[in-house]
């Protein structure tokens, strides 16, 4: 797992070290991401720069080291990820006469693209981003891993191209445009993130999941598309559970095997829920490995996913590691605030930090449950609107006027809807209504049934967007990979084929991978009440909360009022303090934007640090003022 970065010089503007000194200073803000060693290429002509933090998983040794350059020196790549199949590649290319100097994957995959162009995404099993740049042709390929497990972010400005895993690598640029984007502020609260191909900077933009970019010798940019979840487009009538869970225990333990392979100390994550359970089921009792499993609990908490994860642990035969703990929720959530690249108010990123940094005292590598709710259907939320789907098929009036889409991108999934927001913003930027409307209609095309249409849009939206963001900068912060058995493109494709009876029936979900995972762990275990990856809410005090918003929000320091307006705020801060009104998520979305700006935006910050740009846009409190009048000026 690795920091990467690069940089075009598309104008000519920097010298060939220019060039080199700006690709270092890119990867060294990532140091987090890549301890074990750092490198840097420049091209003959002083056009591209690759740069890299890396940390060591497969071959640790040099032969490992990138930038890495092809062997005829015609190509470079820069690569954060793990090919899991890397071995199958190497065999086919080294049938087509292909010599490897090293072990790495990261050779495979330079090789790979040379050899198969845009065919080499679906021969990949992996989670991957990474730049590779052909000096013949002068293309810069970008690609990114069909689930989004692995960030990667772009811009264009000031004569040059540049792009990094995290967004924190892009503000050391001359010049750089740290302008927030009025819609990505929107979406961010609606959202609780902010939505590819977007970002919280205007000038910034995600590479979105399963798509790769082009850039041309001219210039021109061209984003593509390599891999999308499509449910029950072409799908398998109702079948049989045993039969279903004989097919995905064989490709789930291919996907297992893969990601087994490691250089460096592997253990797992355990919740004591379905998707965790059986993954370390499978390893354990099926492919007979021993495995270090890890899980932390909280003091205090009525109920606890650790008590959960150490019964199951003490019945598959884990080596299990589990930690108590009691967190200050408000000097955590500075720390977060901290080291987001870009907001992100999912509240599971607290635990997920905390579990990272224990898991890292043992193993650099850890498998994670994720993506099994997406991939077979089993968010509470999903249950619910198809409950009211069927009582409005039923003839129920209250539900004469009930739309899928409707129901489900309400306060179902969205933090701010759109009353909150119009109240918060003063009114609703039109690209964020577009964008709600767009996938209300995804949910209101009648073409596939409606279990199908909410798993994809999850997998398209929420899943890169919270939780394998979260997954990625929490467990990056500590020098921690992790891997995810699911997010597999045969696993995709067996889920995409499968009958909605075959997910969802009788207000349980997810019922193949249940039935696969009875085959180790007791069915009623399966069956309990599933808890959620989150601090409980003894730590989540009210006036705590409350207090920190008051001194936060209208505090002389204040920055988020700078684009929503002093009586905004205010009133949103009233509202809260209103027991009938208060929302634990909508206050705590608002606290980690505020601590962000203050972070990234404000005097001091890593913004002013690393280019002055406060100073020139910002920096005056009457340009400050300025912007937020232009912000609420539009609004209004």
């Amino acid at each position: 797992m690795c920091g990467i970065s690069g940089i075009i010089n598309l104008r000519g503007k920097f010298s060939a070290s220019e060039l080199e000194s700006l690709a270092v200073k890119m990867a060294n803000t990532m140091v987090h991401r890549g301890p074990d060693d750092s490198g840097v290429w420049v091209d003959e002509t002083g056009y591209c720069a690759l740069s890299q933090r890396r940390l060591s998983i497969i071959d640790l040794s040099p032969l490992g080291h990138q930038p890495m350059i092809s062997t005829d020196g015609g190509a470079a790549i820069t690569f954060n990820g793990e090919i899991y199949n890397y071995l199958e590649i190497k065999n086919e290319l080294e049938a087509r006469g292909v010599v490897f100097r090293s072990k790495s994957d990261t050779e495979v995959l330079l090789e790979g693209v040379r050899k198969f162009g845009e065919t080499i995404f679906s021969r990949m099993d992996g989670m991957y981003a990474f730049g590779h740049y052909d000096q013949r042709s002068r293309e810069l390929v970008l690609a990114r891993d069909p689930f989004g497990e692995k960030p990667l972010y772009y811009t264009e400005q000031n004569g040059y191209f540049a792009f990094a895993s995290e967004i924190h690598a892009l503000p050391v640029l001359p010049n750089f445009d740290a302008e927030l984007d009025r819609e990505s502020l929107a979406q961010f609260l609606a959202f609780q993130y902010v939505p590819a191909p977007r970002t919280i900077y205007r000038s910034v933009k995600k590479l979105p999941p399963g798509h790769f970019l082009v850039l041309m010798p001219n210039g021109r940019v061209e984003v593509r598309q390599h891999f999308a979840f499509r449910p029950f487009v072409d799908h398998d009538p109702e079948r049989d559970l045993d039969e279903l869970a004989d097919e995905l225990e064989a490709i789930l333990l291919e996907s297992i095997r893969g990601r087994l392979i490691s250089d460096v100390p592997l253990g797992a994550f355990l919740s004591g829920g379905v998707d965790s359970s059986a993954v370390v089921a499978l390893i354990v009792k099926a492919l007979k490995r021993d495995i270090k499993t890890f899980s932390i609990g909280f003091e205090g908490a009525e109920e606890s996913e650790h008590i959960l994860a150490r019964e199951m642990a003490a019945h598959i035969g884990s080596q299990h590691n589990e930690k108590m703990l009691s967190p200050n929720v408000m000097s955590l959530a500075q720390t977060i605030g901290r080291v987001l690249d870009e907001p992100n108010a999912d509240s599971s990123c607290l635990p997920t930090y905390l579990l990272s940094q224990f898991t890292r005292e043992q193993v650099t590598v850890a498998l994670s449950g994720d993506g099994g709710d997406e991939m077979f259907g089993g968010y509470g939320r999903y249950f619910l609107t198809l409950e009211e789907e069927q009582k409005k098929r039923a003839g129920d009036s209250a539900l004469a006027n009930w739309t899928p889409g409707s129901a489900y991108f309400s306060q179902r999934i969205l933090i701010f809807d759109e009353y909150c927001l119009n109240e918060l913003l003063g009114s609703i930027p039109e690209g964020t209504k577009d964008l709600l409307a767009n996938l209300r209609s995804r949910l209101d095309n009648t073409d596939r049934p409606l279990l199908a249409r909410m798993r994809e849009v999850d997998t398209d939206n929420y899943m890169p967007g919270a939780v394998l963001a979260k997954v990625d900068r929490m467990s990056m912060q500590h020098s921690l990979e992790v891997r995810c058995p699911i997010l597999n493109q045969k696993v995709a494709r067996f889920a995409e084929r499968l009958h909605p009876n075959n997910c969802y029936k009788n207000g349980q979900g997810k019922l193949v991978l249940k039935q696969l995972a009875a085959r180790y762990i007791p069915r009623e275990w399966l069956e309990r009440r599933k808890l959620g990856f989150g601090l409980p809410m003894n730590l989540w005090g009210r006036e705590e909360l409350l207090k920190s918003l008051r001194t936060l929000a209208l505090g002389k320091k204040a920055m988020a009022e700078q684009w929503i307006g002093r009586e905004n705020v205010e009133r949103f801060v009233l509202k809260q303090e209103q027991p009938n009104t208060f929302s634990t998520y909508q206050v705590w979305c608002f606290l980690i934007l505020e601590i962000w700006l203050r972070n990234h935006l404000a005097p001091g910050s890593q913004v002013e640090e690393s280019t002055s740009i406060w100073r020139s846009i910002f920096g005056r409190r009457s340009g400050a003022l300025q912007s937020a009048r232009g912000l609420r000026g539009a609004q209004e």
